[in-house]
């Protein structure tokens, strides 16, 4: 059974509907990936002006040694204050 001419433009709509969800799904996708990118690179140059020593170092080695810093006696509650004075503004 032929489908109406008016189930045809409706189906058709739907279907631009649909691609342009896509289009926008994958733009938000894309934003959030260069967010992400922008923020790792940015944190990333700053640890290496923090601490210049590991822009020699491998990942692992890197990873060992925020981990001993983050082990340190008060490491724990300056993060959680800074934490909480970042939630306040």
């Amino acid at each position: 059974m032929d489908k109406s001419p008016e189930e045809q433009k409706v189906e058709k709509k739907i279907s631009q509907l649909q691609n342009q969800q896509k289009i926008l799904l994958n733009r938000k996708r894309n934003e959030e990936r260069r967010a992400r990118t922008h923020r790792l690179i940015e944190r990333g140059a700053i640890l290496e002006a923090v601490f210049p020593a590991v822009v020699g170092m491998e990942g692992e080695e890197v990873k060992a040694f925020l981990i001993a810093l983050s082990r340190l006696p008060g490491a724990r509650e300056l993060a959680e204050k800074t934490l909480k004075n970042e939630g306040g503004k």
